[in-house]
């Protein structure tokens, strides 16, 4: 299987965690952000939205990070990333929904604004838009914020994809100027999964180290 990313990208992070946790050996190729590359006729076989990340498993094509976690994480032995249990899988599936429809959303908007376009050089930041970003993300948080309340990750003991899912856009919390200070559950809970090996493997920094 070959996978490609962006080194510094959420959605791909999220797909090298899980790469990680279940140890899979993959072919794993970073591409330039913006560059040609993503508009090339091979690559467009492959991904038509011209976006990583994207997966090669033979003759199957797959984008989108949410299914490329899910289908990784069904294809070896069970595991508790995507357990074969059809309401836990649904549980995780919710929150995985739930992070694309609102949480994520609202955190991209804000990092894209206040951190992306400074740093890309493509224009100031929107202001209404931050606004009404922040204003879904307090509509949104205290959700996730009561479900850490007596739990160790998302749904429970152990790590998931939901986990994974979630937490992939809150490595640029700080840089975009994500207002998390009322939420300890959330940060202790995004702590905990920094800490874990697969996560910091994940880490810009170290997946260049792959590419060098």
């Amino acid at each position: 299987m070959r996978l490609y990313i962006f080194n510094a990208s959420p959605n791909c992070r999220k797909v090298m965690a899980v790469v990680n946790h279940l140890r899979l050996e993959l072919d794993v190729k970073s591409l330039v952000p913006f560059s040609e590359e993503l508009r090339s006729e091979s690559y467009l076989a492959i991904n038509p939205n011209a976006k990583v990340p994207a997966l090669e498993d033979g003759d199957f094509n797959l984008w989108e990070s949410t299914a490329i976690m899910q289908y990784l994480a069904s294809k070896g032995s069970e595991n508790e990333l995507f357990p074969k249990d059809s309401k836990k899988r649904a549980d995780i599936m919710r929150w995985q929904s739930w992070d694309q429809a609102h949480f994520g959303k609202a955190i991209g908007a804000m990092a894209w604004e206040n951190f992306a376009k400074p740093t890309f050089n493509i224009g100031e930041p929107d202001l209404a838009v931050v606004e009404q970003a922040e204003v879904e993300f307090h509509t949104y948080a205290p959700v996730l914020e009561q479900q850490l309340e007596s739990r160790i990750f998302v749904t429970g003991e152990n790590i998931t994809l939901a986990d994974y899912s979630l937490g992939a856009i809150l490595m640029y919390a700080t840089p975009g100027k994500v207002p998390l200070e009322p939420y300890p559950n959330i940060k202790t809970w995004y702590q905990r999964m920094e800490a874990t090996d697969a996560w910091k493997k994940t880490s810009p920094e170290e997946l260049d180290k792959l590419n060098n």
